[in-house]
């Protein structure tokens, strides 16, 4: 009887058009060249991705954040189709940035719980994992039927904060949903929090902010996991520095940055905006400064693509060995 041969699958990293600058970075890590992909548009817009090479019995990590145009989630779900008709081995999708989990559950009446429709779209094209990175709420993980991997941004922002050698640093959180968030870090550097406790009028716009704490003489860091019009951090950092703060900065993992953004944080009192490279910015400014997560990933890929543990990558793991 003829043995069966042992089946080695092979680890493949293609791009979605919204992630290609940090997806190169990713395979320089990994030591890999990236995938080659073409998505081709029809005269009306409508997206067609095809693959150039073969991706039969291999892993596929798609790498796309699905911020806004809708565009780049749809081009996410069609690459995942066309991998697993092309008969993958797996399909793991790679979403530096999770777009609409803000929405992720029913806070008036009758609207939508966007994050959960996402999540059953990415898992109805056919992916078998995900690998993300500080989602809005953490919950949305249970929105999905396949096996989730949530990074954690602290993993760069620490040894960030760690050269500012800041003398009476207290981190703070521009709203009481972010206090967990902010918990952990401050527990890390065994350092004081303060939090920014606003009330909404509507969606971006606040209505008033107090702040629970105090910040006299500190070096106060704002800690949050998206920045989308500034507004909130802007209104933030200027409360934090009047209530006696010596210096105020912010690390955003998701530098979203619509609207009037760059202008509310050129024209804060922020000493610098620290933002990840989960999705690009739209133009420079002396104020923010982009760190990458190209390492982390392309760390988690390889443990995906191994079967091995990711525990090592976050800083709950640094604690307890610590």
């Amino acid at each position: 009887m003829q043995k069966a041969q042992s089946i080695q699958h092979a680890a493949k990293i293609f791009s979605g058009t919204a992630s290609r600058e940090l997806s190169a970075e990713i395979c320089t890590h990994f030591g890999c060249e990236p995938g080659n992909v073409s998505i081709q548009r029809f005269a009306d817009g409508e997206i067609s991705p095809n693959y150039l090479e073969s991706v039969r019995g291999d892993y596929i990590f798609l790498i796309q954040s699905t911020y806004s145009p809708g565009d780049n989630l749809m081009e996410l779900l069609l690459m995942i189709d066309a991998a697993k008709r092309a008969s993958a081995y797996k399909v793991i999708a790679v979403l530096p940035y999770y777009g609409y989990a803000r929405q992720d559950r029913k806070d008036r009446p009758r609207v939508a719980i966007g994050s959960k429709l996402v999540a059953n779209m990415i898992t109805a094209a056919g992916a078998d994992r995900v690998i993300t990175m500080d989602l809005h709420a953490p919950q949305i993980q249970g929105y999905f039927d396949i096996p989730v991997d949530h990074l954690d941004s602290h993993a760069v922002f620490i040894p960030y904060v760690e050269q500012l050698k800041l003398k009476n640093l207290t981190f703070a959180a521009p709203d009481v949903g972010a206090t967990n968030r902010i918990r952990e870090i401050a527990s890390y550097f065994n350092a004081e929090m303060v939090i920014c406790d606003k009330h909404r009028k509507r969606a971006n716009e606040i209505g008033s902010m107090t702040l629970i704490g105090d910040v006299e003489g500190r070096d106060v860091v704002i800690i949050d996991d998206i920045c989308d019009t500034g507004g909130t951090l802007a209104k933030c950092a200027s409360l934090i520095k009047e209530k006696g703060a010596n210096s105020v900065r912010a690390m955003i993992t998701h530098p979203l940055l619509s609207g009037k953004a760059y202008e509310n944080i050129e024209s804060s009192v922020l000493e610098e905006l620290v933002v990840c490279n989960t999705i690009p910015l739209k133009r420079e400014s002396e104020k923010i400064k982009v760190i990458s997560v190209a390492q982390l990933f392309s760390v988690a890929i390889k443990h995906a693509f191994e079967n091995k543990s990711i525990t090592s990558l976050f800083v709950h793991s640094n604690l307890r060995t610590s």
